[in-house]
């Protein structure tokens, strides 16, 4: 059946054998598909809401919105803050609040460092959660 007793052909097959190759792509396969969902990084994100209630006229506004201005001046709400301050203006802000939340608006003129600077700041002063607002349609 699957041997052959001699006569002709009793020397060597010239067959290759696939068996120990197939067990090593299957090895490797397993270890892809370890690897892979492990190596993925994400960053959790919030959409905004695309129909948003609409907040009635005479509730509490408690939000904070930090405004990044051009030559190191910063606003936080409607108060002026100069660079060196920033970090001890927020920790007085936030030391009290329970919810830690700012939303950063940054000018259009302002370089992206004042930006990450502000963002930074924030994040040390105790801000859990940080929200950028768009520029203006003009």
């Amino acid at each position: 059946m699957g041997m052959s007793a001699g006569g002709e052909g009793g020397g060597h097959s010239n067959e290759i054998n696939v068996t120990p190759m197939i067990d090593v792509l299957l090895v490797l396969l397993i270890i892809f598909m370890m690897i892979i969902p492990m190596s993925r990084k994400a960053i959790d994100t919030q959409l905004p809401d695309p129909n948003p209630a609409v907040a009635t006229a005479n509730s509490a506004n408690d939000q904070i919105v930090l405004s990044v201005l051009p030559d190191g001046l910063f606003k936080i709400n409607q108060d002026e803050v100069s660079r060196e301050g920033l970090f001890n203006k927020l920790r007085s802000v936030y030391d009290p609040r329970p919810d830690k939340i700012i939303f950063v608006k940054g000018d259009s003129t302002v370089s992206y460092g004042d930006v990450v600077f502000a963002m930074d700041q924030a994040r040390g002063a105790g801000v859990k959660v940080i929200g950028i607002t768009p520029a203006p349609k003009e």
